[in-house]
């Protein structure tokens, strides 16, 4: 069992023919069920053509059409990424995954805007994870995204962080400790994304193979909070949290687009105190996370 995706999933890869689109493609394709799951790619000027055995469609509501695949991963650079995420919102996608990062904000706004605009029409949602985020990964079934696949293993611990980084991190503490996972998601650290944690833990929540989570957070903005009151009414299942930027000086930007800290309430320690407050075993040292995880299962 996963979250969003599974070995039955059909991918597409917007921007397969650049350099990072076909670096990772490649590596996807090769990581357990790839060479079946991702079945199209896109690019307007080589329609027609294929690569690594996958066939090139001019557009993505095309390729959906003829490979019946519903979710797409997009590697198209920083100006040209939003218009992408659209296409795949148009062609009505269940999740679009934007791995870019640098994408104006203000193209984001609009976007956006668009996506909610097409809801309130009555139009289907798609879910956009990122941008500027790794991915996610179901162990030994699926990868989609710039993330080492050999330090996952399949099990029943859900991964949910903003940083690509400690995903990875958590991801090999919980193998290396017999763990494994059951979906690791990374959402990215923009300030305008899609899938937010708390739609993540709503996920997990509702997984019956996850047993417990480990939610990584970042200084700036209320999402970790909000995440953490919902967990507090709604969730039944274990969470170490970690907040990264516990020394990070108010007003400075840190990394990630939306790692700055404009109030008292969206600090690190802020942040970890809401978390203890509603039931989330924390941590300030990132090293523990998985071996604290095991102590509560």
């Amino acid at each position: 069992m996963s979250i969003f995706i599974n070995k039955n999933t059909r991918v597409i890869t917007q921007g397969i023919t650049g350099k990072t689109g076909q670096f990772h493609t490649e590596k996807c394709q090769e990581y357990a069920n790839g060479k079946e799951c991702f079945v199209a790619g896109v690019n307007p000027k080589k329609a027609g053509e294929t690569i690594f055995q996958i066939p090139i469609f001019g557009s993505v509501k095309e390729a959906a059409h003829q490979t019946g695949a519903t979710v797409s991963v997009i590697y198209v650079p920083p100006a040209g990424a939003a218009a992408a995420i659209w296409e795949a919102v148009e062609a009505d996608l269940d999740l679009a995954i934007c791995i870019t990062e640098g994408i104006p904000v203000r193209d984001m706004l609009e976007l956006r805007n668009r996506m909610k605009e097409k809801e309130a029409r009555g139009g289907k949602k798609t879910l956009l994870l990122g941008p500027n985020c790794p991915g996610l990964i179901t162990p030994e079934e699926i990868k989609i995204g710039i993330m080492p696949g050999h330090i996952h293993r399949k099990g029943r611990i859900g991964v949910v962080s903003r940083s690509g980084t400690l995903t990875y991190e958590a991801v090999a503490q919980l193998t290396e400790i017999g763990l494994g996972q059951s979906s690791a998601v990374g959402i990215g650290g923009d300030p305008i994304n899609g899938l937010k944690h708390i739609d993540v833990m709503k996920a997990f929540n509702d997984d019956p193979e996850t047993d417990a989570v480990i939610m990584i957070g970042e200084i700036g903005g209320p999402d970790e909070a909000d995440a953490a009151r919902w967990c507090k009414e709604n969730m039944k299942k274990p969470i170490v949290g970690f907040i990264a930027g516990v020394t990070a000086p108010a007003g400075k930007r840190m990394g990630h687009a939306g790692a700055l800290i404009s109030g008292g309430a969206d600090t690190a320690d802020a942040k970890l105190a809401v978390m203890e407050e509603c039931g989330f075993k924390v941590t300030k040292n990132p090293s523990e996370m998985a071996r604290i995880l095991k102590s509560l299962i």
